[in-house]
């Protein structure tokens, strides 16, 4: 079980909900991406790249079940009271679908030498499609003035609940690409010595044209060959897998549900990959399905009514909140008027919760 800790109080402080984005965002979208490192290539400052991103997200939202196609879910965190979109967090149901997806692999290569009675053991980075069709958590943000009394939490969690509430979307194995490291100059000695040779480009317009055009340069261009890490540079073997400082925490809640990395690297700044089967992630594993039979004009606010990620299960109008429920017997819980109709939701209805604590 995650430990995570949060009030009552803390609760009804925050007036934030997460729901599904549409065409309506796009403004306040392309406004969020300005503020965003280049990093951030699944969310660029590019109008058309986020209008496209938007449709495709309504397309899939409208679709009835998995299909061969390139799906993404975009959800998006809304300040109650001022209707502004602080926060984002999305997932890919399955990459490379439509177009190449790239990473780098390590591998060891073992060679024995009779003759001289020798062993060598040499270290590889193979170029793999081996995510083909599985799912990625991507756009992972929030505004700074909102990280505090886990409206992080809240959004990072809120993308295993809706995997939970829609499994037959997903695949079984889902992935994460961690920033990699860059020195002091905010450069990346994996790309300066090894991609750039290639590419002739800057790493952050390399990783611009690959988020917004696809990676088929990447194809066209990089070697099919394995790089030997033993003729790389030493200050490049050593940031393989290193996550930027500033990814740190990124890493850390993704390990603490259940993610590993299994030396697979991002083919730009060579960032870890975290993957997990997604029946093993925790929040997917604690995620309790529930009927709503009572919907009572308050929640007492005590340590006995549990803080949960609320969701209502509702793909065409799809919502989550964070909100304290009441279990009842069974399976089956009381929420108050307020967060009920916030959710859309009446008595009857199912939702699915996740505790914080």
């Amino acid at each position: 079980m995650i430990a995570y800790k949060l009030s009552v109080s803390e609760i009804t402080r925050i007036k934030v909900l997460i729901r599904t984005a549409n065409e309506g965002d796009l403004p306040s979208l392309l406004k969020l991406s300005a503020m965003l490192p280049p990093c951030m290539t699944s969310m660029p400052f590019d109008k058309n790249t986020w209008k496209s991103k938007i449709e495709l997200v309504e397309e899939s939202l409208a679709r009835k079940k998995r299909t061969d196609s390139e799906s993404v879910y975009l959800l998006v965190l809304e300040d109650r009271e001022t209707q502004n979109i602080v926060g984002t967090a999305g997932i890919v149901a399955g990459v490379g679908l439509t177009r190449p997806f790239y990473n780098y692999k390590l591998s060891k290569e073992s060679k024995f030498s009779e003759a001289l009675d020798i062993r060598v053991t040499s270290n590889l980075l193979n170029l793999v499609n081996d995510f083909t069709g599985e799912t990625e958590l991507i756009s992972l943000f929030l505004m700074p003035d909102y990280r505090k009394n886990s409206v992080g939490q809240f959004l990072s969690r809120a993308r295993y609940l809706f995997m939970s509430d829609f499994p037959d979307r997903f695949s079984d194995i889902v992935f994460a690409e961690i920033r990699g490291w860059l020195n002091e100059s905010e450069k990346s000695p994996f790309w300066e010595h090894l991609g750039k040779k290639f590419f002739n480009l800057p790493f952050a317009r390399a990783d611009f044209i690959s988020a917004v055009n696809g990676s088929q340069f990447i194809s066209d261009l990089m070697p099919r060959f394995p790089v030997y890490l033993e003729l790389l540079p030493e200050e490049v073997v050593e940031v393989i897998g290193r996550p930027h400082e500033e990814s740190v925490p990124a890493k850390r809640l993704l390990e603490r549900e259940g993610f590993s990395y299994q030396g697979t690297v991002d083919i730009f700044d060579a960032g870890p990959v975290m993957e997990c089967e997604r029946s093993n992630i925790e929040s997917i594993k604690n995620a309790k399905a529930l009927t709503i039979n009572n919907i009572a004009s308050e929640i007492g606010e005590d340590e006995s009514s549990p803080k949960c990620i609320v969701s209502n299960r509702c793909l065409e109008d799809y919502r989550l909140i964070m909100a304290p429920i009441r279990y009842e017997e069974g399976e089956e819980a009381t929420i108050s008027e307020q967060d009920a109709e916030i959710l859309g939701i009446s008595v009857g209805a199912q939702v699915q919760t996740l505790e914080l604590r």
